[in-house]
């Protein structure tokens, strides 16, 4: 089969998502190996480790299409986000709309996922995600039967409340939104997943208690959250904290609102992707949207994070003395759990 299907391929779970149970198979030799290790992290992370196989498409964009559908035949598509941006094929950055996606091209692609959606008498809350190849070309990647954590980008460019309409359709009613205004943006809108993570060690788990927090506010930020001071971040589950998103006019405006929000974001205790996201906002390929699915390990590999203003260096190395001596002497009984955390979350990074 996978000869038929050629190299490269990917290797997907079936019941999974969020890059759980996929692995990318560049020959015939890493086949059985590769299978092996999808099979059982499929089991492990949805008691099923059936998995199937697509074409891999190189250094693709990953474009997906909101939609709501009623109880009387109609679907509705949006305006498309942008979702390239990823580590460890899960989503850490959405804009909305996209800079790669034409007025012509967005209408073949909505209308392809409103399609999809019509053919299974879908309804209420959902999004088709394709893959966008360089040359215009998309290619279904899957339907998640519910509501993203990404939606906020599309409810600030629309102005539809997504969570209203679903109770709405829940209880019966029509859609009555006009089709048109829908693929039309009036804004232009960015979403950063705040991960409890550290760039630095190729974005490990992070977890632990959060000491202090100060959340960023302001027109045009929006930051949806379940995170608070004295809260614990635990190793069993996704460590996103919170999304914050932030919308403007155009996106030069968002993203210059989006720099200032996460300047005054502040979590302490643990660490998280928000320098990592002060530096992709300076980044020139992301400046100028030059982005695929391949974004951050190409950047990475070419460690971005260590170039830093040789003052700035300084100023860390004086903080960081300051602190060793000042700190409060720990005793075992501190230290320990610090560092079974530490280790549980490398060894589930490795697994």
């Amino acid at each position: 089969m996978a000869d038929r299907v050629g190299y490269p391929l990917m290797l997907k779970a079936v019941a999974g998502g969020g890059g759980k149970g996929m692995r990318m198979v560049a020959s015939p030799a890493e086949l059985p190996g590769a299978l092996r290790a999808a099979r059982s992290e499929a089991q492990s992370a949805f008691g099923d480790g059936a998995v199937y196989l697509e074409r891999r498409i190189m250094s693709p964009r990953h474009i997906e299409v909101q939609l709501l559908g009623d109880h009387y035949g109609t679907v509705l598509p949006f305006v498309e986000r942008e979702c390239s941006i990823q580590r460890r094929h899960q989503k850490v950055v959405e804009e909305s709309p996209s800079l790669a996606v034409s007025p012509e091209l967005r209408r073949r692609m909505t209308a392809a996922a409103a399609a999809v959606a019509k053919a299974v008498g879908y309804t209420n809350a959902g999004t088709i995600e394709f893959l966008l190849d360089a040359d215009g070309s998309f290619y279904f990647l899957e339907m998640n039967t519910r509501l993203q954590v990404e939606h906020p980008i599309t409810e600030m460019v629309t102005g539809v409340d997504l969570v209203q309409w679903q109770i709405r359709i829940a209880r019966g009613e029509r859609l009555d939104l006009n089709p048109e205004a829908l693929l039309h943006p009036t804004a232009h809108a960015i979403e950063c997943r705040i991960y409890a993570e550290d760039p630095d060690t190729g974005f490990l788990p992070s977890p632990g208690r959060i000491q202090g927090l100060r959340v960023p506010q302001g027109p045009g930020v929006r930051d949806d959250s379940g995170a608070y001071e004295g809260g614990e971040v635990p190793i069993f589950y996704d460590p996103m904290i919170s999304k914050l998103i932030t919308w403007g006019d155009t996106r030069d405006h968002a993203i210059r609102r989006m720099r200032r929000a996460l300047s005054e974001y502040q979590v302490r205790g643990i660490r998280t992707t928000i320098p990592f996201f002060q530096w992709l906002l300076e980044d020139e390929d992301f400046k100028t949207a030059r982005v695929d699915t391949s974004f951050i390990d190409r950047k990475f590999g070419k460690d971005p994070l260590q170039a830093i203003d040789p003052l700035h260096e300084d100023l860390a190395a004086i903080a960081a003395a300051v602190h060793l001596f000042t700190r409060p002497v720990a005793n075992d009984a501190d230290v320990a759990p610090s560092s079974r955390w530490a280790d549980t979350a490398r060894r589930e990074a490795l697994r």
